[in-house]
């Protein structure tokens, strides 16, 4: 006959619950990473959609300036004698002047997306307004470095989008430098 000794009677129900706990927490913070990513994958066509209408409110506005569509002194917001409508505006198609957030700005802006078939542009497309996106576009002129003289041929320009990813208002901010040469 075989004795046991109490090194060779398994695990206690104590160790047994403890070892599930462990387990249980390890389980349910692997389901909050999960959570996380699919919440980011969400928010991410919002946010591509806010990085390149920031690069291209910044691209039209040296591609005015570099075309002469744009002279030097109309590259500043309105309040300062120029173009450049102040505060947030609704994400619009550019007007006559090919240039956002300026006066003449059209229609809010769409995006198509293909329809049940997976085909783009055909009859089932769907358009989707840019409702849930603002575009402000701030230009202010800078100082030499290390002086209170302003520099007249240097600006910045800083583009915010902001934009409605999932529940959450996020920013998408763009600060380059534009100068009175192209």
């Amino acid at each position: 006959m075989v004795r046991l000794t109490a090194r060779d009677d398994g695990f206690s129900l104590l160790e047994v619950m403890a070892a599930m706990f462990v387990l249980t927490v390890g389980l349910l913070s692997l389901v909050g990473v999960a959570a996380v990513g699919v919440q980011r994958v969400g928010q991410s066509s919002p946010t591509l959609i806010a990085r390149e209408k920031a690069r291209e409110a910044i691209e039209s506005v040296h591609a005015a300036r570099d075309t002469g569509e744009l002279t030097w002194a109309t590259i500043r917001n309105v309040p300062a004698g120029g173009i450049f409508v102040v505060g947030p505006q609704d994400l619009r198609l550019p007007g006559v002047d090919g240039i956002v957030n300026t006066a003449d700005d059209g229609a809010i802006e769409t995006i198509r997306t293909a329809g049940a078939d997976n085909v783009l542009n055909n009859s089932d497309d769907v358009i989707t307004e840019l409702t849930n996106f603002t575009r402000e576009i701030q230009i202010e002129t800078l100082n030499y470095d290390g002086t209170t003289t302003v520099n007249p041929n240097l600006r910045q320009i800083t583009v915010t989008i902001s934009y409605l990813a999932n529940t959450t208002w996020r920013d998408y901010t763009i600060t380059t430098y534009i100068s009175a040469y192209s």
